[in-house]
């Protein structure tokens, strides 16, 4: 049987940099309503943040509303940043996922989110209780998970330190995000060979960011040291705008499927779909 992998395809990572204009809720509707049709097993398609912060995902909840979720195998996650957000998001039963980025730099939790560490203890702990209400489940991104620029120590240890006290706090789902682009395919294959074996009850992901000669490595570090789950985002649109490289962008989902195909692994992609979706993303992303 072929290796079962899981592909997240991340528009609101895509959309929510761009400053230059608003995307018109109609379009990003009819972008996502696109990628429904791929067969991807999760959608990151909005957020429930403070419009100040992330003027582009103002309308996430009317996109919601536009969106034909008849015929798609794909779940859908929302993005929040706080307690406030996910009282927003649970309210709606088509949203399957809360997706909480929680740093291991202080610095990077303070700018992201407003918060310090210990308090996004506290909003996750009573963000998993409101997922657990409301028949969600919780994705916490551990941002940094790969390196610090901000000064902050960063070690492997650091990142198995927090990976414990988030599975004691009953997290299921935990990506390792390579936010701003440092990771190198030795500290990948690292960590997820070392921390999925120890925690078996928690499904691993990678959120990785890269530039286009990087990509294949790290996808490749993470893939074979065991990880079954991985975001991307067609052509790389998006990222970090933190990251000193300006090439430096979402991992591109066309890579993606590009070697999980040569690994004959099983992604449940239509690929006629998926280039009606590539296509309609070059409207959207211009």
């Amino acid at each position: 049987m072929n290796r079962k992998v899981k592909i997240i395809e991340c528009p609101r990572d895509a959309m929510q940099g761009i400053k230059s204009h608003f995307i018109a809720t109609e379009d990003k509707a009819k972008y996502i309503n696109s990628l429904l049709r791929v067969g991807f097993d999760t959608i990151d398609f909005g957020s429930f943040v403070s419009p100040k912060a992330i003027p582009q995902m103002r309308d996430t909840a009317a996109v919601l509303s536009k969106l034909d979720l008849q015929n798609t195998v794909s779940k859908l996650l929302a993005i929040v940043a706080n307690v406030r957000g996910a009282e927003g998001a649970s309210v709606f039963d088509e949203i399957d996922y809360l997706g909480f980025p929680f740093s291991i730099s202080e610095n990077f939790q303070m700018r992201n989110t407003g918060k310090t560490i210990t308090e996004s203890f506290t909003a996750l702990d009573t963000i998993l209780n409101i997922a657990i209400k409301t028949n969600k489940k919780v994705v916490a991104y551990l941002s940094m998970g790969f390196g610090n620029p901000y000064g902050d120590i960063w070690n492997v240890d650091i990142v198995a330190n927090y990976t414990e006290k988030l599975a004691k706090m009953g997290v299921e789902i935990l990506s390792l995000s390579d936010t701003i682009g440092v990771a190198d395919g030795k500290t990948i294959s690292y960590l997820f060979a070392n921390l999925i074996p120890l925690y078996p009850k928690i499904e691993f992901g990678a959120h990785l960011h890269t530039t286009p000669s990087t990509w294949h490595e790290k996808v490749s570090a993470a893939y074979q040291a065991g990880c079954n789950r991985f975001d991307g985002a067609i052509k790389g649109f998006g990222g970090c705008p933190m990251a000193k490289d300006e090439l430096t962008g979402n991992m591109p989902t066309e890579k993606l499927l590009s070697y999980f195909t040569q690994q004959k692994a099983d992604i449940g992609i239509k690929p006629m779909a998926f280039e009606s979706a590539y296509n309609a993303a070059l409207d959207v992303f211009y």
